[in-house]
């Protein structure tokens, strides 16, 4: 069989559009049938004929009807999204806050017992740790010792002013009396002297009478004018005469020395008033001394509350409620007060602080509402308040805050932490380092 003629196979090979499909004549039929070795030609088919506008296909219709909905529905979502969002702003930028309080001990020591594990709850007042107290009762003991010799001096200072003030004052009083008493003895010696004078001059007057006497009965004796008797009675007289004057002269020499002896008295009297006369003095050093007993009672008194309070250290008790966490003490350990030994979390007193950029504080304030969204709660939402806005943003609290010294300057958009406290922190345990989602309403 012969092949097909070339433009039969071109017709044939050529593509009709599905859409638009062609419109086919029919053959006419030859004149004269084809002479014997002549291969028939087989009919060839019309192209088809372009119409002058072509209809718009039907999905394509309904693609644009599709996305102008989608269009439609978008506006209403972004309007409905912007109106609902309209005074509020929210930031993903914040985490739960809290209080750590590291626990300390108070004085050095061994430990003795570890009374709390890890996580554990405890309330305030709970034992912790336990100190060995040994040495703490040997300063505890001494303490007490010095406050008792510190008390017993005090004792023996007070009673020491009360003599000396009673002592003081009789020994100005008998210094006073003996100088009254000497210088009246004084006195009365003078008055012995004068005595003894005259009793001297009158005995020489007497001796001098008896002398004469005697002088004239030896001249009328020699004459045999008066008799031996008369002679032996005037010598006699003259004896007696001359002994009184020796007796007077040595009773005025007494009287003179009793003077000068009364003299020493009055002098010796009158330093013992001297002496006497400091008795407010030694009252006042008296005074003093019981003061400083009293001050070395106050000294010890505190030594031995400050050892007892020490004492008390031992017991290492929870400041506040909260949960253990970090411990890094264990028996045996020695503790010292410059090492914290474990850390207390309140859970109770917990708040949240949300990084709002520059921009969205413009009309944040104390005291505007604030819903929290914690992600370990998923989408539960807790309700707040601003309770403040901080002094600074957070970068100006950083190690190195940034500073443009070189000149080169990126604008960058900072965060300005805010204090968002829960209306009901104790609804859910919020642990502090917790992320959250903080919407405030500025409105």
């Amino acid at each position: 069989m012969s092949p097909r003629p070339t433009a039969v196979r071109n017709l044939e090979s050529t593509e009709v559009e599905p859409q638009a499909p062609a419109s086919v004549t029919p053959l006419l039929p030859l004149a004269d049938p084809p002479g014997p070795g002549v291969a028939p030609v087989e009919p060839v088919a019309t192209p088809p004929a372009i119409p002058a506008a072509t209809p718009v296909p039907p999905k394509r219709k309904r693609s644009t009807q599709v996305m102008a909905a989608l269009i439609a529905v978008a506006a209403v979502g972004g309007a409905g999204a912007w109106l609902l969002g309209r005074g509020k702003e929210s930031t993903d930028d914040a985490q739960v806050e809290g209080r750590i309080v590291s626990v300390s001990p108070r004085v050095a020591g061994q430990v003795s017992r570890v009374a709390v594990i890890d996580n554990q709850a405890v309330k305030q007042g709970d034992l912790l740790v336990e100190i060995d107290p040994k040495d703490l009762d040997a300063k505890l003991a001494l303490a007490r010792a010095d406050l008792e010799s510190a008390r017993a001096a005090q004792a023996s200072a007070e009673v020491s002013l009360r003599l000396t003030e009673v002592n003081s004052a009789a020994g100005l009083r008998q210094a006073r009396g003996s100088l009254t008493q000497a210088a009246s003895s004084v006195q009365s010696t003078r008055n012995a002297v004068a005595q003894s004078r005259a009793e001297v001059e009158s005995a020489q007057a007497a001796f001098k009478l008896a002398q004469l006497d005697l002088e004239r009965a030896e001249t009328l004796a020699k004459a045999d004018a008066i008799s031996r008797a008369d002679l032996d009675a005037r010598q006699a007289r003259f004896v007696q005469a001359r002994a009184a004057l020796s007796q007077a002269q040595a009773h005025e020499a007494s009287t003179e020395a009793n003077l000068v002896s009364s003299g020493g008295g009055v002098t010796s009297a009158e330093g013992r008033l001297a002496s006497a006369e400091t008795a407010p003095d030694q009252v006042k050093a008296a005074e003093v001394a019981v003061q400083a007993s009293k001050a070395r009672v106050d000294q010890a008194q505190a030594a031995y509350d400050l050892a007892a309070l020490n004492r008390s250290y031992a017991d290492v008790r929870a400041p506040i409620d909260g949960v253990v966490s970090r411990r890094t003490v264990e028996q045996g350990q020695l503790v010292g007060p410059e090492r914290p030994m474990m850390a207390l979390v309140p859970l109770q007193d917990v708040w949240v602080v949300a990084n709002f950029k520059e921009d969205q504080i413009g009309r944040m304030k104390a005291g505007q509402a604030a819903t929290v969204q914690v992600d370990t709660y998923g989408r539960e939402k807790f309700r707040g308040k601003v309770e403040s806005l901080a002094g600074a943003s957070g970068a100006r609290f950083a190690l190195l805050p940034p500073d443009n010294a070189s000149g080169n300057f990126v604008k960058v958009v900072q965060r300005v932490p805010v204090l968002i406290r829960l209306d009901d922190p104790a609804a859910v345990p919020l642990r502090p380092g917790m992320s959250a989602t903080v919407t405030v309403r500025t409105n």
